[in-house]
């Protein structure tokens, strides 16, 4: 079961606008229900980044301009298979 805990924090205007529109159209079920989802995203954004660095590392770097190509390559040959396109 998730715990909740009331905290209270400054937003800017604007964006306690955005989060109460999106709340009155249905978007969401509450302020707070926003602002956690919204936190959320941000932290899993931050472990994808740490994760990628992560693995950039491993790898020695980002893909060379070739690899780039390559890829490219196998994905777009993938994507003729999967459609029924490959000769």
């Amino acid at each position: 079961m998730i715990r909740y805990e009331k905290i209270a924090v400054s937003i800017p205007t604007h964006l306690v606008a955005k989060a109460r529109r999106a709340v009155k159209q249905g978007e969401s079920p509450s302020v707070s229900a926003f602002v956690a989802h919204a936190v959320e995203q941000k932290v899993m954004r931050d472990e994808l980044e740490a994760m990628l660095d992560e693995w950039l590392e491993e790898t020695g770097g980002p893909p060379t301009p070739e690899e780039r190509r390559r890829a490219r390559r196998k994905l777009a040959l993938l994507g003729k298979v999967r459609s029924g396109r490959a000769s």
